[in-house]
């Protein structure tokens, strides 16, 4: 294929990305430690995949209250800031850029993630309808259990959490992180207050369009304002029913919102996931044109690409970015095999949260 685009350079505010893969946000669950520390195993996963244009990091807890999951590994101790500067150095090491994921569960969660063992917390009392994963203290394990009903944040505590957020963001640069990701997305925190569905507050946070955007909004400027405007990013899920989330009413107008105010901070990026993997395809579809025309940044794409599908959609002008996140679990060298043409590994899902080396470091480079 001529002039591939997907193996060109892209500036990404004072990173020049030597490609235009991006490595999607992976949860793993291998913090298998009472500090819930990065440990040298994750160092080299990470490592291994340093030929991507860009990592985004698994989603890492901005607090012990944002926890939704065990062995998640988080962004709120000195421990966990050493442990993340083995993986930044191992990647930078490798030639790679690497940004931490900024993440608060919200209501996805349950009393045994935390010592004092309190629920999960929300803009509202609705539980989730979903499961998540325990922590049994006795037998140092995880178990599969319904997500706990949360407690409604006071308002006070709402705007705690926004300092909560820069603090991490803080760290991330501290532990060697090239920039961070915002987790607005996949119905977690700050995609539940975006929710009219779910968000049911009377507060500034709560009521029109404008207050249920306004945690984001606060978030976004306060990371900016602790460690600048390009090295953030913001992840958003337009129309995605995950964790039991129904889909936005008016998304044109909430996510057009949405695009056009992260525009007026001039952050590094937008990421866009489309868990259908259906209309993020389609360049002619309206609300990827419209958000694509309302964020004047770097906007990075994501849901179901192949190679093939990436290159049309920068050839399309769609995105600048594509990310890839399954096929990263067993194609650590995919920039190799797309530039290549080589076959791709096939994941096994047993492993994904399974904890320890196997499904997470073993998958081998195409012809070794």
């Amino acid at each position: 294929m001529p002039d591939r685009m997907l193996f060109s350079p892209h500036r990404l505010g004072a990173l020049m990305l030597p490609n235009r893969l991006v490595m999607a946000p992976l949860t793993r669950s291998r913090a298998l430690n009472p500090e819930l520390a990065p440990t040298p195993l994750m160092a080299e996963y990470y490592r291994q995949r340093a030929s991507a244009g860009l990592i985004i990091s698994e989603g890492v807890p901005i607090s012990p209250q944002a926890r939704g999951y065990a062995f998640t590994p988080g962004s709120y101790s000195p421990k966990q800031v050493a442990g993340w500067c083995q993986v930044t150095d191992a990647v930078h090491r490798a030639g790679g850029r690497i940004f931490m994921q900024l993440w608060h569960c919200g209501r996805i969660g349950h009393h045994s993630l935390r010592a004092d063992a309190s629920p999960p917390v929300g803009p509202s009392a609705q539980a989730a309808p979903t499961q998540t994963y325990g922590y049994d203290a006795a037998t140092d394990a995880a178990f599969l259990a319904p997500c706990d009903p949360p407690r409604a944040l006071t308002t006070t505590e709402v705007q705690a959490i926004v300092g909560d957020f820069a603090q991490a963001a803080r760290n991330a640069l501290a532990a060697g992180f090239d920039g961070v990701e915002i987790h607005g997305a996949n119905g977690y925190l700050l995609d539940q207050f975006r929710c009219p569905f779910l968000n049911d507050r009377t507060d500034a946070y709560g009521g029109s369009r404008e207050k249920r955007c306004r945690l984001l909004l606060e978030v976004s400027a306060a990371v900016s304002a602790a460690v600048g405007a390009t090295r953030v990013g913001v992840r958003l899920s337009p129309l995605g029913t995950a964790n039991g989330m129904q889909p936005e009413p008016e998304p044109f107008e909430t996510y057009g919102y949405l695009a056009r105010e992260l525009g007026r901070l001039n952050l590094g990026y937008l990421h866009l996931y489309d868990q259908t993997t259906s209309w993020i395809h389609v360049p002619a579809d309206p609300l990827l044109r419209q958000l694509r025309a309302s964020f004047p940044g770097t906007l990075i794409l994501c849901g179901g690409f192949t190679a093939e599908r990436a290159e049309a959609a920068l050839q399309a002008g769609s995105g600048d970015l594509i990310a890839f996140g399954k096929l990263y679990i067993s194609n650590p060298d995919l920039v190799e095999r797309f530039r290549g043409g080589f076959e791709l590994a096939p994941y096994d899902t047993r492993t994904f949260y399974t904890g320890g080396a196997t499904g997470y470091v073993d998958y081998p480079p195409f012809g070794a």
